[in-house]
């Protein structure tokens, strides 16, 4: 199946209608052991959004007096919004944008989910299906974790917006094996440990600075399943596919980066106080400049710049798109960093803590 772009037989695949080829008996036999080093782990960093000993969802937090988010972190906030907002009209907006991005979000956990599911009926390799099959699982827990927090903070999520939604869509029916797995292992990802690391490190709510921290311990797993393929594909690509996987990378992130936060696809957010969706935006340009994006990229939790980092780091990046990037990053910086991602460190963190919680727990099936 050459239109999937891959050249390790590991990730050898088939349409998922055929499952005859799953009952193949010398497929059984060819398991790569690639990925056992990530599939061991999954033991270590073993969590039960249910159980309170993980996670406790009834930790209070007073919504009507307090920002979850720094008020310095909502774009809004920095606008002439203020000046027709009252301080209590100021708390929930700010609360309300941090609803629609954990919003944002469960719905990319949601697409995470499905995504890993469909792996398990077109990958060959028994050893790349059972990782698949336990992202799927962890996937279904942060599902399960984020509906339970919006569920205790607001009652209910926003609609997915446009850009994501598009994108996933498109990453979810996908046919082709690198656009799951760059898409999704490497895109979604890269973006979801930026936000992660973003919301651990600023939030003012003791229930998201756990909550994230118990999902990047697996998210950093995730990453490093994409960063698998990388290593062993995007070597043996010809210039013709390497051009195919790099401008398809380039055009996903410049969709992301001019629409994820778009405050058109924010409008239900500002009908709540009577703002005019058009008026906000047009306000928040006047503060909001391309420089003010670029000073943004610095950050390194921002999540356009974390997804920058991995793409680069995997060698899909080169001179043909490298200048489309580094209008808005320091790629140069990037190349003296190392090739650790941003929120590795806070996963061994929680890596360490789960460690402590399950080592005292009966594995089931023990007396």
């Amino acid at each position: 199946m050459n239109e999937h772009i891959t050249r390790d037989e590991i990730y050898d695949s088939v349409a998922p209608s055929d499952f005859p080829a799953m009952l193949e008996t010398a497929r059984y036999g060819k398991r790569t052991d690639a990925f056992d080093k990530i599939i061991s782990a999954t033991h270590d960093h073993f969590w039960d959004p249910l159980d309170t000993a993980y996670i406790d969802f009834s930790t209070p937090f007073d919504m009507k007096n307090e920002m979850i988010m720094p008020k310095e972190t909502i774009p809004e906030l920095q606008s002439a919004v203020v000046d027709r907002l009252d301080e209590g009209q100021q708390i929930k907006l700010a609360n309300e944008s941090v609803r629609w991005g954990v919003s944002g979000i469960l719905h990319g956990e949601q697409g995470a989910l499905s995504l890993s599911a469909s792996l398990c009926h077109i990958l060959l390799d028994p050893g790349a299906q059972e990782y698949a099959s336990n992202q799927t699982r962890e996937e279904a827990r942060h599902v399960t974790a984020f509906s339970r927090y919006i569920q205790t903070r607001w009652g209910s999520p926003y609609p997915v917006g446009e850009a994501l939604g598009g994108l996933m869509n498109e990453l979810v029916g996908a046919e082709q094996v690198y656009k799951k797995l760059v898409g999704m292992q490497m895109l979604i990802e890269g973006l979801a440990m930026g936000a992660f690391a973003n919301f651990h490190s600023k939030t003012n709510d003791p229930l998201l600075k756990r909550l994230t921290q118990l999902v990047m311990t697996d998210e950093a797993f995730h990453h490093k399943f994409g960063k698998i393929w990388a290593d062993r594909t995007i070597p043996k690509l010809s210039r013709e596919e390497h051009d195919i996987v790099e401008d398809w990378a380039a055009k996903c992130f410049e969709t992301v980066l001019f629409n994820l936060v778009n405050i058109r696809q924010k409008q239900v957010i500002y009908q709540q106080f009577g703002l005019e969706w058009e008026w906000v935006r047009d306000a928040c340009r006047e503060v909001y400049t391309d420089n003010d994006r670029r000073d943004s990229l610095k950050e390194s939790t921002n999540i356009f710049r974390v997804l920058v980092k991995t793409l680069l780091k995997s060698g899909i990046i080169t001179d043909r798109t490298r200048p489309l990037y580094a209008h808005w990053i320091d790629m140069d910086e990037i190349d003296q960093e190392g090739e650790d991602m941003v929120g590795y460190a806070i996963a061994d963190e929680g890596i360490e803590y789960l460690k402590q919680i399950n080592s005292g727990r009966r594995v089931i099936g023990q007396k």
